[in-house]
């Protein structure tokens, strides 16, 4: 059974979802084929994003479990590295699973990234060093990169 509850933070209304003991989504849009219930996990997931907006928190230590392909899933590892307060390019992010030209099937996997912000994709950047899309909309992007640079 998946599990989810809303989440009001600065970035506006985040949907967190759980299952089998793992975070799966954490999105900004409802998600499908949940039950609305506050679980112990979800809980700890709103705690650590309440510490993350305030600039007390630059690291997440949550079980996660993304559905998706193994390159999504190779790609969403990739962003792992990405630490806090830093961007990447979707070049980089590619050479980083191994792949240099592959840099738009890495963008296509980070479109699909279920686990905002705990799996960092606002932190992939165009080569050109600006902002390119986003789950959350790129003033969310814009939010979550501006709050990193300012406690980084």
């Amino acid at each position: 059974m998946k599990y989810s509850y809303t989440y009001d933070s600065p970035a506006g209304k985040i949907y967190i979802a759980e299952s089998g003991g793992a975070i799966t989504d954490v999105m900004f849009r409802p998600i499908e084929n949940s039950t609305e219930q506050e679980t112990p996990l979800i809980s700890r997931a709103i705690e650590m994003l309440r510490e993350y907006f305030a600039g007390t928190r630059q690291e997440f230590d949550l079980p996660l479990n993304p559905a998706g392909t193994d390159f999504q899933k190779k790609a969403w590892n990739a962003l792992l590295t990405i630490p806090y307060g830093q961007t990447r390019t979707y070049k980089e992010q590619a050479e980083a699973v191994g792949n240099p030209k592959a840099s738009r099937a890495v963008g296509a996997a980070n479109g699909k990234n279920p686990i905002n912000i705990f799996i960092p994709c606002h932190r992939v950047i165009g080569a050109d060093k600006t902002l390119t899309g986003y789950g959350g909309g790129l003033e969310v992007k814009k939010l979550l990169l501006e709050l990193e640079g300012r406690y980084d």
